[in-house]
């Protein structure tokens, strides 16, 4: 009799979804390709990395190229994918393993765990996937087919421990990163979230929340708390050229090394006018352009109003001067292109 993991296999060789950094059936992947597809994954869809993936490669082949790019580059790049920490970790990590692995992936999981950027999930990815190694990546998915092919009812986050030990004791000694990777595609293809295709599955008869007919409310998760709304406003100052001041941000907290326009800080309060313009890159008279821009973060939303001036002395301002039409040239965050959309729709 087959062992679930062997008719997981067996379903993988005949459905596994073609994805530009999998390697074809029987090639050991790429470390670089599988590192780089998880970092990007994190949070995001497969449809919409593909094409990051692709540009990444076309531009930095292999991780010694990626090294020595500038920051820069990578988080303009990195537009469009969110959570930009993770491209910041990216650079650090490709530059940690060049000068100090020579460009080669250590194969230890141990080993990946110390690398910046990577934690358990991808440091097991990187194990099974591109090594061979005997390793158990459990992500939303895998959580999803586990939770649901043993009835585990407790919620999630609660249950996390427990369907790891589960997905680790199905884990096959050989082909592990074949098989983290069919539990990936039946989670994404098959065990879906609304509405699993149980009748396609290969454990179908054997998932206890199927037999239960309950397979479509599992996993239980505990209820999300409810965002908080933060508000803030930005700074649109221009100088004698038209050009308009631009900063980075700190390396570290949201956002951070993004080029942005000033701003107050984001607060849950409203902010009292005289300390919204305390904030101000400089003291001048500010015009508040109608309508606010509106964005949601994973842990807040965020509601902007936006003052425009004209700077007085530039040659005391410290920060980027560029004209609205030049701003392509540098990473700005998914929020600070709403704003330039906004203030450039209300701008005199």
């Amino acid at each position: 009799m087959l062992s679930k993991s062997d008719k997981i296999l067996a379903w993988y060789d005949q459905n596994r979804r073609h994805l530009p950094w999998r390697s074809p059936p029987g090639v050991r992947a790429n470390p670089y390709h599988v590192w780089l597809s998880e970092i990007m994954l994190q949070q995001t869809t497969v449809v919409t990395v593909k094409p990051y993936f692709e540009y990444f490669l076309s531009i930095w082949p292999n991780i010694k190229v990626l090294a020595i790019a500038p920051l820069d580059d990578v988080l303009h790049a990195w537009q469009g994918l969110g959570y930009y920490a993770r491209a910041r970790n990216l650079h650090k990590c490709a530059n940690f393993i060049a000068s100090e692995y020579n460009g080669l992936f250590p194969e230890d999981e141990k080993n990946l765990l110390e690398l910046p950027g990577i934690g358990p999930y991808t440091a097991a990815a990187i194990t099974a996937i591109a090594f061979g190694k005997k390793a158990t990546p459990v992500d939303g998915n895998i959580e999803r087919v586990v939770a649901r092919l043993f009835a585990v009812t407790e919620p999630i986050p609660k249950s996390k421990i427990k369907l790891h030990e589960l997905a680790c004791a199905m884990t096959p000694d050989e082909r592990a990163g074949d098989y983290a990777q069919a539990l990936m595609d039946i989670g994404a293809t098959i065990c879906m979230p609304k509405k699993p295709v149980c009748s396609l599955c290969p454990l179908s008869g054997e998932c206890k929340a199927e037999v239960k007919g309950n397979a479509g409310n599992l996993p239980n998760r505990v209820p999300k708390k409810k965002k908080p709304t933060r508000v803030g406003t930005i700074f649109w100052l221009s100088n004698d050229k038209g050009e308009i001041l631009l900063r980075r941000r700190p390396e570290k907290g949201l956002l951070g090394g993004m080029v942005e326009l000033p701003s107050s800080d984001w607060q849950e309060n409203s902010l009292t006018q005289k300390k919204t313009f305390f904030d101000a890159p400089e003291k001048i008279i500010w015009k508040i352009l109608p309508g606010r821009v509106r964005h949601t973060f994973t842990h807040f939303h965020l509601e902007l109003e936006i003052a425009t001036g004209q700077c007085i002395k530039p040659e005391l301002i410290k920060g980027i001067w560029s004209n609205a039409s030049d701003f392509g040239n540098y990473a700005l965050p998914t929020v600070m292109k709403k704003v330039v959309a906004h203030a450039l729709k209300y701008k005199d």
